[in-house]
């Protein structure tokens, strides 16, 4: 079987790359420390593949009837899209992928009862390109896109049973030996466009991490709720649905948190969680 060597979550906002030098200097240093701190966590893990869950910023799922997950399955990808290598600051990237494997999982996925489908080329934008800045480009990724803002979302329960299946099919399906990483990308608090877009709710924020850490799945889905995010930022919040799949995947196992800060420069507030055992 395979095995999971890293799973971890963090926020993607595109300030950390596209303007980070508006934050104050404190800011600036704690936010660049905790995302170098993931690179050197995932680093150390020596992955063969890093599978990624991360929300779709209504860039290639269909706006009616969009799957809950869309696994993309191509050889290779460049990123981010054109349109977004100037407000992320980003000259460019070049990342493998495992189709194969992709192929795996949306077959396995699918025979589970799992919504999902799968793609070819999907557009990378801060959803990828924040993460993989720090992580690096050397560890061929599998992502996959979530519909976490285009009605209906997956509820907490099903980010719950997502998660478990991936870590079945990781545990149980994929090569022998095969070393896996896992990222869930998006949140924390945030309303991009809307009345509080420059605003944060670091309480709800604090409470979130702290509920990773605990990583008891039945107090997410009864607590974390859909209702509950968007009241801490309509339209943003919500992306933290990809940190529930990496917590089930993770199999019940305690997390840390890695590092927080409320800023209003970036629009959000960032931080970021590590899983460390997955027996």
């Amino acid at each position: 079987m395979a095995e999971f060597v890293s799973i971890m979550a963090m926020a993607h906002a595109p300030g950390v790359t596209g303007w980070i030098e508006s934050c104050p200097i404190e800011h600036q240093r704690q936010i660049k420390a905790g995302y170098e701190a993931l690179g050197r966590v995932m680093k150390a893990a020596k992955p063969d593949l890093i599978i990624g869950v991360g929300n779709d910023h209504l860039l290639n799922l269909p706006l009616k009837n969009p799957p809950h997950w869309r696994v993309d399955c191509a050889a290779e990808w460049n990123g981010p899209a054109e349109f977004f290598k100037a407000w992320l600051k980003q000259p460019g990237y070049h990342v493998k992928g495992r189709p194969e494997i992709a192929e795996t999982l949306v077959r396995e996925a699918t025979k589970a009862g799992i919504t999902i489908d799968r793609g070819e080329g999907l557009l990378f934008d801060d959803n990828w390109s924040v993460p993989l800045w720090y992580l690096g480009y050397d560890v061929p990724i599998l992502p996959i896109h979530m519909n976490c803002i285009n009605p209906p979302v997956p509820q907490p329960e099903e980010c719950i049973a997502f998660g478990r299946e991936l870590r079945r099919i990781v545990r149980d399906v994929l090569p022998k030996g095969l070393r896996v990483g896992l990222m869930g990308t998006g949140g924390l608090s945030h309303e991009p466009g809307g009345p509080r877009y420059f605003t944060m709710d670091a309480k709800f924020d604090r409470w979130f991490l702290d509920l990773m850490e605990e990583s008891n799945a039945d107090r997410v889905v009864r607590e974390a709720t859909v209702e509950r995010m968007n009241e801490a930022g309509g339209g943003g919040t919500t992306e933290l649905l990809a940190w529930m799949v990496a917590m089930a995947a993770a199999g019940g196992t305690h997390a840390k948190t890695v590092f927080y800060v409320a800023s209003q420069e970036m629009r959000c507030g960032i931080g970021a969680t590590v899983w460390s055992s997955f027996a």
